[in-house]
């Protein structure tokens, strides 16, 4: 079974020495050096032990396993590690069980214990005011913005961002994973019912350093920042369900799975291809409950944690979007409104700063005007890099250096708005 040792980043299991602690069967262990002997050709104990992050007393059983059945043929002695190959009847079994399964990485990690380090390593997070504008400091946000965003993210569950568009819901959600300074352990797979589930992904997964001194950590864990994962109009239900590889044998965890002790983001929420009502019709038992369900191919339903926080981004009406049965179990539903002058000021000097350009007093006031006229009457939060970006780009159009002018914002601004 797995144990925790707690320390100063994240909790980390003991190194198993043996079959019972390594929680996983010894057939399969015995699968995972067939094949990758098969892809070798040749090896030694220290090699299998490092390739299947497994200790040196699990290897070393499951050789001389081998060599009782005559599955290896010991080639000579490198220090004090045997050198082999696989032997003919060796090479037959593992090509049998290559044409079943071909994952021959690192060891899994059982469901029960993967349940166990997901429920241990719940993100627990202690932010106020001040901790949330260090987080926040590059955005313009309001002290009553940050006051209810506080709560919610103290709670760890979902989170509803609403409002119109370009005033900052993704640039919020993007920066929330910001409040964690600890990291997680992600197995690099999971087994269940001797099936291989890979589950670290170094795409989405971000891996931090370990410590050298860090000998008797099982190996088969990789530390990561916690994960923040973002998925906009590409969403579809296959991702959110365990994949089959055909050709390899292998299942792929949906995202949620890769999320958890993170952040799942769902941006441009009703704008997938996948139906608002079919999401949330997946995820009413997950958001309520903190479990999911999965099934592998053949049938067999098996539970996996959702310990992850959900936050959901959209431009739409929430009553649109969901019914009262569904929106009761987003907690917090955060409206992210228009700014005012005085925000919208500051990211204009935001925005010049860090495009290096010169800006007079009555440039910000100027572009306020221009974002205001022909009926329009909010002011977003993204017009000033937008317009401005724009400006840019008629500059380096005529050849030019680009200049705040009032000429080269109207010209910019004219562009940007649709004309009614």
């Amino acid at each position: 079974m797995l144990s925790f040792a707690p320390t100063a980043s994240t909790f980390v299991p003991a190194l198993p020495q043996n079959f019972e602690d390594l929680g996983v069967a010894n057939t399969l262990v015995l699968d995972l050096v067939l094949r990758r002997m098969l892809l070798e050709g040749f090896s030694n104990l220290g090699r299998l032990s490092e390739q299947l992050k497994l200790s040196m007393p699990i290897v070393d059983q499951t050789f001389r396993h081998m060599r009782s059945q005559h599955l290896v043929e010991v080639k000579g002695m490198q220090g004090n590690d045997y050198q082999f190959t696989l032997s003919q009847a060796g090479k037959q079994l593992a090509s049998e069980r290559f044409q079943v399964n071909q994952y021959a990485g690192a060891c899994p990690v059982s469901l029960q214990d993967y349940h166990a380090a997901i429920k241990a390593q719940a993100a627990h997070v202690d932010v106020d005011r001040s901790s949330l504008k260090s987080c926040f400091s590059d955005l313009v946000i309001s002290d009553r913005m940050l006051d209810d965003l506080g709560p919610a993210l103290i709670s760890q569950s979902s989170i509803f961002l609403y409002g119109p568009s370009g005033n900052g819901k993704t640039s919020i959600a993007e920066r929330m994973l910001r409040i964690y300074n600890d990291g997680v352990l992600i197995p690099y797979a999971v087994e269940v019912d001797g099936q291989i589930i890979s589950l670290y992904d170094p795409v989405v997964h971000n891996r931090l350093e370990e410590e050298d001194d860090q000998q008797d950590v099982d190996r088969r864990w990789v530390l990561c920042k916690r994960p923040c994962i973002i998925v906009g109009g590409e969403l579809v239900p296959s991702m959110l369900e365990l994949k089959l590889d055909e050709a390899s044998g292998i299942y792929s965890a949906p995202l949620q799975m890769k999320a958890n002790n993170g952040i799942f983001i769902i941006d441009d929420f009703g704008r997938q291809l996948l139906s608002p009502r079919d999401l949330l019709n997946r995820w009413i038992v997950p958001l309520d409950r903190r479990v999911d369900y999965l099934t592998l191919r053949y049938g067999v339903k098996f539970q996996i944690p959702f310990e992850t926080m959900v936050v959901f981004s959209t431009n739409l009406e929430p009553s649109d979007l969901a019914d009262e049965a569904f929106l009761r179990r987003i907690h917090n539903k955060i409206l992210i409104e228009p700014v005012d002058a005085s925000a919208f000021d500051q990211i204009f000097g935001r925005v010049a700063q860090a495009k290096n350009l010169q800006a007079d007093p009555e440039s910000a006031e100027y572009m306020r005007k221009l974002c205001l006229r022909e009926g329009r009457t909010e002011l977003r939060a993204c017009y000033p890099n937008d317009i401005t970006n724009i400006m840019m780009s008629i500059a380096r159009y005529e050849g030019r250096a680009p200049m705040m002018s009032k000429s080269d914002l109207e010209r910019a601004s004219n562009l940007y708005f649709a004309k009614g």
